[in-house]
Parts: structure tokens; C-alpha cells; sequence
């Protein structure tokens, strides 16, 4: 196949797959210029980009055109079928995939969508798209879809980015064990996406909460991450019919970030609950338009605290108890409450008292991982994961051992809430320097941590030998500790210590 066709469907990605059937039928024989168009249903300006990509391999007649028979052979590799694997063979592998996914937590309004919605997503996006080398990034991933996807087409690279470090566990460990290119990476939306995403995506799938302020803050997220104008948003969202304000008003929420509707496909998801609902939703198509990254960007600064249905981050919660903060400035001996928030390095000067009763889960181990090595305080409820039992004390404290000892003071001021001291340990270590570096680029931390431990008989090379000898994961190595789940960091400090 000649090289300006292959950079050209390149330059489609995800949507190359119509100039596929073109090339197809210009193999095949004569077809006027007309047909092709209705054919394929492409723009008439990108067909005849098409053609004029294929140069002197483009044979016309009037206004018909073909594929010269001499070069028909060229470009069989750009119209060869893909394999395909029946549904039938793919439903005990993904009711697997189910039965071993975390519970939903209610808290991040999680609901599971069945096995036919896995398999229904999978093979729509498979039959829609041009997967094999894409990148299809997953904003928030419960449902399982990158590994449906991935299962289906394992030549489709994927990246799922949740704040559920259980799930991000689960999907990296089946992931790994079945040889799927799928990297998982932790974050809140409300505070950033890694910066490894940003800009990488050529196709982003995302089922978030189903409130309006959910649903712009994780589209804002979907367009941050798509590499070009050519990439596709697909959201799954319902609405009860009982209430149509509510769609249109979350309806109104995608238009103002500058979406377009490509399609909406009524019913597509089910789900295991969503009552509410009729346990379904659609499935929208969304393209951007040229306002998109900058509404999106302002959507980003004015995301509010309050995004789900339920839990402390509704949009209904309110804040900590007056008696609680108190407490907690007292413990820290700060002189204020800072923001939350890890994607960046901590530039206040500790003590610092942080205000954590939002959190659904993983802040608080951020939150320390991204701390400086000063007095931290936090506050969060008794009922918080890794306060609640002796179980999740011992985890916090064995992945924070290099850098904090922590002390837990349980029941403070109102009686259902917890302040978590985090005192440095100042012994040096490569885990403690892994851990007070958490936003550089993982190898280049490992490496100076190496030669420092080493006191400088290290040389760089022999450092950098060593850290690739040691990571888990090669992929790991390029990230930040801060962007990786909590099962890659313990991996990594293990392999460190």
C-alpha cells in the first residue's frame, strides 16, 4: 500500500474505518464518485482527498473512478477483515470479568451494566471504529469496558483512569494475566487528569454519574483527553421518562461544553439496578467542535464539590462539623485548613491540616503520598476505609512507612471522626526518597534514589540498569508513582526496598 494512503487513513484514526470500505470499492471496479459518497457516507471533500492520496493508483472515467488492477494487490492489507470472535465464545469470558469486579460502591455511584452490555458495547465499538492501534482512553471504567473492548480487538490499546484504586487493581491484574494492553492510572477528576493521558486518546468511552454536574465534569475530561478533532466521545446516560427536565438539563450541560450529537442510541446499556431509571441508558455519540478544549477548560475551574447522588460527595453533602475541624487544627498545629488535592507537588510549609470528610475513599492515602515531609493532619469519618478496622490502619501505615508514622485519634470532637496524624521518619531510604518524589518521572527518581543509597559508587548507567532490572513493570517506569494505582506503588516499593 502506498505510503500517502497509509499516513492518510492514519490521520483519520478511529475514523478511518468508512475510508476502508472506500478503498474497498474502488478495488472492486468502476464507481462513480456519487456512489462512493452515498456508499460509504464520508464527505465528498474527504473522498476526493482519498483519491488524490492514491495518485497514479487512481484510474477515471468521466466521473467514475477504480484502483489501477496492476496496484489492486497494493492495497489488499488496507481492506483485509479483521478477525472476528462470536458472542458466544466472549460471554463466559466476560461473565468472569463480572463475577470478579469489586462491589459498586454506592458512594461513586456505581452500577454494574450486564453481560449483554458488555458485549453489545464491544462489538458496537468494534463494528464503528478503526480499533486496531487506536488508543481508547476509559474516564471512569466500573462497567469493564476496556477489557470487553480489549478482549474483543487485543490490537486496541487502552487506558482506564478511575479513582476506585479496588478496581483499578482488579482490571490491571486481569489485564496482565490475559496479555491485554491496558494501563490503569488513578485520579479525582475534579483535581486533574495524569499528564500522561492528556492529549492521548482517539476515542473515549465514559458511563458517569448521572447528574449535570457529573456528567460536564467528566465530558471535560473526555475531551482533555482526546489527541485530535477526529476523536469520539461515547457517554452512556439515561434519564427516567418521569422526568425529561432532568435530561434536558444534562442535555444542556453537553451542548455548553461545544458537543456535538452524533447519534444517541436509545436503551443501549442495561444494568444490574438503576431502578430509577428502567436499569438503562443511552448511548450517546459526541464529536467536538472547535470551542470544545476551551469550554472544556473553563468547565474544569468551576467544577463544584458535589457530583454524585449519593455519599459525601452528593451534591446534596455538607461540610465537616465546626467541633471536628477544630480538633483537627489543634492535632496538626496548622494554622489553617488547606485545599485537597495530590496531582501537584505541595508547595505550602507544613504543618498542614487537611479537611478529608468528602472523601470516598482514596484521598486519604493520596493525599500523604503527595504531602511533604512535615506534620500532615487529615480529617475524614470513622467510617473512612482506612480508619474503620485494624485491617486498613496496617495497610495506610505499610504503604507510608518509609516516609510518615502515623497515629490514628479516633471519635474526635462530634464522635464520628478521625484525625490522622502523619509524622516524617527522617532514616533515608530509596523508599523514602521514592516517596517524597512522587510527581517526577519514576525512573529518574529510582535512578537518583539508587546512586544517593549508594552514596555515588553508582554511575547513572549501572542506576538505570538496576531500576529496569527491578520495576514490575516496564510501563510503570515512564508515570509518576502519584498517577499509579495503589497496587503498582506497593509493587514498586517492594521491588525498591
Amino acid at each position: 500500500m502506498a505510503v500517502s494512503v497509509t499516513e492518510f487513513l492514519t490521520t483519520r484514526g478511529v475514523r478511518a474505518r468508512p475510508l476502508r470500505t472506500a478503498v474497498a470499492l474502488l478495488r472492486a471496479g468502476w464507481i462513480p464518485l456519487e456512489d462512493l459518497v452515498r456508499a460509504t457516507a464520508v464527505p465528498r471533500r474527504t473522498i476526493e482527498e482519498l483519491l488524490a492520496a492514491l495518485g497514479a493508483d487512481a484510474e477515471r472515467e468521466a466521473d467514475s473512478w477504480r484502483v489501477r488492477p496492476s496496484s489492486v494487490d497494493t492495497y489488499a492489507a488496507a481492506v483485509a477483515p479483521l478477525p472476528d470472535t462470536p458472542d458466544e465464545e466472549l460471554r463466559p469470558v466476560f461473565e468472569a470479568y463480572v463475577t470478579g469486579v469489586p462491589q459498586p460502591l454506592r458512594a461513586l455511584d456505581h452500577v454494574q451494566a450486564d453481560v449483554d452490555t458488555m458485549l453489545r458495547r464491544a462489538r458496537w465499538l468494534d463494528e464503528t471504529y478503526d480499533l486496531p492501534g487506536a488508543h481508547m482512553v476509559c474516564v471512569g471504567d466500573h462497567d469493564l469496558t476496556s477489557l470487553a473492548a480489549c478482549t474483543r480487538r487485543p490490537d486496541l490499546r487502552a487506558t482506564v483512569v478511575d479513582v476506585d484504586d479496588r478496581l483499578l487493581g482488579y482490571i490491571d491484574g486481569v489485564a496482565r494475566a490475559r496479555g491485554l494492553d491496558i494501563q490503569c492510572l488513578h485520579a479525582d477528576f475534579r483535581f486533574a487528569l495524569p499528564p500522561s493521558v492528556v492529549g492521548s486518546a482517539d476515542l473515549v468511552f465514559t458511563d458517569p454519574p448521572y447528574t449535570p454536574e457529573g456528567i460536564r465534569l467528566f465530558l471535560a475530561r473526555a475531551i482533555e483527553s482526546l489527541r485530535d478533532p477526529d476523536g469520539r466521545a461515547v457517554v452512556a446516560y439515561g434519564y427516567s421518562e418521569r422526568t425529561p427536565a432532568l435530561g434536558f438539563k444534562v442535555q444542556q450541560e453537553i451542548s455548553r461544553l461545544g458537543l456535538v450529537f452524533e447519534a444517541v442510541l436509545p436503551n443501549f446499556n442495561r444494568y444490574h439496578g438503576a431502578q430509577a431509571v428502567g436499569s438503562a441508558s443511552d448511548l450517546y455519540v459526541l464529536q467536538q467542535t472547535g470551542r470544545s478544549s476551551r469550554l472544556a477548560e473553563a468547565a474544569v475551574r468551576e467544577v463544584a464539590s458535589g457530583i454524585y447522588t449519593h455519599g459525601p460527595q452528593s451534591i446534596e453533602s455538607t461540610g465537616a462539623p465546626t467541633g471536628a475541624l477544630a480538633e483537627l487544627l489543634r492535632l496538626s498545629e496548622a494554622a489553617a485548613v488547606a485545599p485537597p488535592g495530590w496531582t501537584d507537588p505541595v508547595r505550602l510549609p507544613g504543618p498542614l491540616a487537611y479537611d478529608l470528610t468528602a472523601d470516598p475513599g482514596p484521598w486519604l492515602a493520596r493525599t500523604l503520598l503527595a504531602g511533604p515531609l512535615a506534620k500532615i493532619a487529615a480529617l475524614v469519618p470513622n467510617s473512612h476505609p482506612d480508619v474503620a478496622n485494624q485491617q486498613g490502619q496496617t495497610d495506610l501505615k505499610s504503604l507510608l512507612a518509609a516516609k510518615y508514622h502515623l497515629t490514628y485519634h479516633r471519635s474526635i470532637a462530634d464522635g464520628k471522626h478521625t484525625v490522622v496524624v502523619a509524622t516524617p521518619v527522617t532514616t533515608p531510604s530509596v523508599q523514602a526518597t521514592l516517596l517524597s518524589r512522587v510527581h517526577g518521572k519514576l525512573a529518574n527518581v529510582w535512578r537518583e534514589a539508587l546512586i544517593a543509597d549508594s552514596g555515588g559508587t553508582l554511575t547513572k548507567r549501572e542506576a538505570r540498569e538496576r531500576v529496569a532490572a527491578s520495576a514490575p513493570a516496564e510501563d510503570d517506569l515512564e508515570l509518576r508513582l502519584i498517577d499509579l494505582p495503589l497496587n503498582r506503588i506497593r509493587a514498586v516499593l517492594a521491588a525498591a526496598g
